[in-house]
């Protein structure tokens, strides 16, 4: 999940929708970006694991690589439909977490959250 996590590009596609919003963006708001918010990890599961669940059928039917789906079935020893279970469970509990860190305050203001809503 750690390397699924970085391939996912999500927290570089946050950091760069955060590239022009003028004063709100300050130097502490880009180091709390730097320094693994739950809210991005969130985001990045919630990528990773969504196009993992919408892409799986298709992937397997033009001959790609093992998808994560499939990577999970052979670690655990589960079935697909076990698999599909799982991740959306954990999907749900990435939408917990970016709920919680939306709701209590921060080290940065609303504006650079709902930037993380929209894009997970």
């Amino acid at each position: 999940m750690l390397v699924a996590l970085v391939t996912s590009s999500s927290c570089m596609l946050t950091t760069w929708s955060f590239i022009g919003m003028g004063e709100i963006m300050t130097k502490e708001a880009f180091d709390w970006v730097f320094s693994d918010p739950k809210i991005l990890t969130a985001a990045a599961v919630i990528l990773r694991l969504m196009d993992d669940i919408t892409t799986h059928e298709f992937e397997q039917k033009r001959g790609h690589v093992a998808s994560g789906i499939e990577c999970y079935m052979k670690q655990h020893g589960v079935s697909e439909e076990q698999v599909y279970s799982q991740f959306y469970k954990q999907v749900e509990n990435a939408w917990l977490d970016i709920n919680q860190e939306c709701l209590k305050p921060t080290a940065v203001p609303m504006p650079p959250l709902t930037r993380v809503v929209n894009l997970s």
